[in-house]
């Protein structure tokens, strides 16, 4: 077995299954855990199996407890057993334990259980951000965590299509060509419009946008009978090269871009429709008023509604406008049922935090169309907030005053922005404080952690200067007992844990678990080389003493090995050298 964690739940369990006559299956289908307690003082890991169990045994779980460790006490992995708070069972593990999952990680590569997601298809759509202007700061943080979580579900062997949802259809595409249309006049006349319209876009790309039309069809573009068509088409097709080019910035490539435009010339809304009238999911209704907020227009009207209400929402929801038109809802549970049929069984969406109300009748309507057969996710980012100098940077897209993605990535880089933005739960605000984020020190996330794997390099040079030879592809030879510092069993204990930081990552999407712990690893493996500043007998290399060093290195390389998975998997660089 890789991951420590579920060798000890297989033999703590099967030890309460023999002592306690307990079924394997029950106590697999328990949420009992083998996790690290939040104080180092109640030992190295704890379980809580004899509380989630006592009912199935009709035990007090401190009694079960103690009744346990006299089990376990005579099994060598397992060292100072004791039972704490309500029945929890602390321990810790023989080093030799620890040592034979360090060595089987160096054997055999092997970080985590890359076949978690096996036969498992996921469709991931993230950003979709509207091609009426260029990306900003508002759409980084949902785009890469997206970018984040696809990756990580891809390297646990899950199926995965990186999508982006065009929105090229509606009112807000048609508010980007008039706007382009003003600004080709202006380009033609050689003067500025004096009153701009309410709904116009006023930032400045659109007068690229509207240059580049002009190049391509010349002065005579608006004189032509279809020239909104025309010039509604190149916007959004000019705009999306310039989204697609900027996530390229970004290391962001996905996997499809789904037009919404084509879903309805396509039929596929009216399709899903008819699939749904065939299902007896629609009727014609009347809505209740909506509650807590005025609105002017509401008018209690039949119309067609989809029964939402029967899959977990609060109300039935409507389908189409007073005008004939399908609402926005109605194209969006095609886009989704689209997504099934392509072969996706689990639809994750990645969305703004005022998206929340949008979950529970997206959900019911894949329950719906799919009949239980495919999943919905949603996954909401807060926003993000700029901090320069101690102040936060206020943007405004209406008044074209923002922050592009391109800006920011040229400012800072791409891996300064991908790890930070996830360097925070995707739920929770972030600050993304332009001063932090360019320091060398502790105080910078992903410096301190590429820092680390850096400085491993070094090592690993001076190794080689110093001319000594060892194996450092196969460490068979290696006694790693020679590893008898705490500080070095901590770093021991850290890197083993990768594997469960992985399994609960994936478990929960949680990909921001990942930037935590490898910042936790770093500061373990700074602490190791900061004390051999001071310590000589500390050094990663004595060359008098080849048997410790071997074991260093050994330890080393699993670290480096480990920062390096997991900046891979946030799409971070890992730098041999840093300046």
């Amino acid at each position: 077995m890789r991951n420590i964690n579920d060798y000890l739940k297989n033999i703590i369990g099967a030890e309460f299954s023999k002592i306690f006559n307990v079924s394997n299956v029950t106590i697999e289908k328990s949420s009992f855990v083998v996790e690290y307690p939040k104080n180092k003082s109640d030992g190295e890991l704890s379980t809580n199996i004899c509380m989630v169990l006592a009912k199935e045994i009709s035990a007090n779980p401190v009694e079960a407890a103690k009744t346990l460790i006299k089990s376990l006490d005579k099994i060598e992995d397992f060292e100072m057993l004791e039972v704490a708070g309500p029945g929890f069972l602390n321990f810790n593990i023989s080093k030799d334990t620890w040592f034979k999952f360090l060595s089987q990680l160096l054997e055999t590569n092997l970080l985590f259980n890359e076949e978690i997601g096996l036969n498992k298809n996921i469709n991931v759509e993230y950003v979709s951000a509207n091609p009426t202007g260029p990306l900003h700061i508002g759409h980084c943080r949902g785009a890469v965590f997206g970018d984040v979580l696809s990756n990580l579900l891809n390297v646990t062997g899950h199926n995965v299509t990186k999508e982006y949802y065009i929105n090229d259809a509606g009112t807000q595409i048609d508010t980007l060509a008039n706007s382009a249309i003003i600004r080709i006049q202006e380009i033609i006349n050689n003067k500025s419009e004096e009153n701009y319209p309410d709904d116009f876009y006023p930032g400045e790309y659109l007068i690229d946008i509207a240059k580049k039309i002009i190049d391509k069809y010349g002065t005579s573009i608006l004189d032509s009978d279809n020239h909104f068509s025309t010039i509604k088409d190149e916007c959004v097709n000019l705009l999306l090269e310039n989204i697609k080019e900027d996530l390229g910035k970004l290391s962001i490539n996905q996997d499809i871009f789904v037009s919404e435009k084509e879903l309805i010339t396509q039929g596929k809304i009216d399709q899903t429709i008819e699939e749904l009238k065939n299902m007896n999911l629609i009727y014609e209704g009347i809505l209740d008023k909506p509650k807590g907020k005025q609105i002017e227009d509401w008018e209690p009207r039949k119309q067609l509604l989809f029964k939402s209400s029967e899959y977990g929402d609060e109300i039935d929801r409507p389908l189409q406008k007073s005008d004939g038109e399908w609402t926005y809802f109605a194209n969006d549970i095609a886009y989704h049922y689209d997504k099934y049929l392509r072969g996706s069984t689990h639809l994750i969406d990645i969305l703004g935090a005022d998206h929340g109300g949008y979950i529970k009748r997206m959900s019911a309507s894949v329950q719906a169309l799919t009949k239980n057969k495919a999943r919905f996710t949603a996954k909401l980012c807060q926003m993000v907030k700029l901090i320069s100098d101690g102040k936060e940077l206020k943007m405004s897209k209406r008044s074209g005053d923002f922050i592009t993605l391109s800006d920011l990535v040229e400012k800072v880089g791409s891996d300064s922005i991908r790890f930070m933005m996830m360097y925070r739960k995707n739920e929770a605000p972030l600050e993304f404080d332009f001063k932090k984020i360019t320091e060398q020190s502790k105080e910078n996330p992903v410096f301190y952690v590429q820092y680390a794997h850096a400085r491993i390099s070094s090592v690993l040079k001076n190794l080689h200067s110093q001319n000594i030879k060892l194996n450092l592809e196969n460490f068979s030879e290696c006694n790693f007992s020679e590893l008898n510092d705490d500080s070095e069993i901590f770093l021991l204990k850290k890197i083993l844990d990768y594997s469960n930081i992985i399994n609960t990552s994936v478990s929960l999407y949680e990909p921001h678990r990942i930037a935590y712990y490898l910042y936790e690893l770093a500061s373990e493996f700074h602490s190791l080389w900061n004390q051999g500043k001071v310590d000589n007998s500390k050094k990663f290399i004595d060359a008098d003493n080849i048997p410790k060093t071997y074991a260093r290195m050994a330890l080393l390389i699993a670290t480096q090995r480990t920062i390096k998975s997991g900046l891979d998997i946030l799409g971070v660089s890992t730098p041999d050298e840093m300046k």
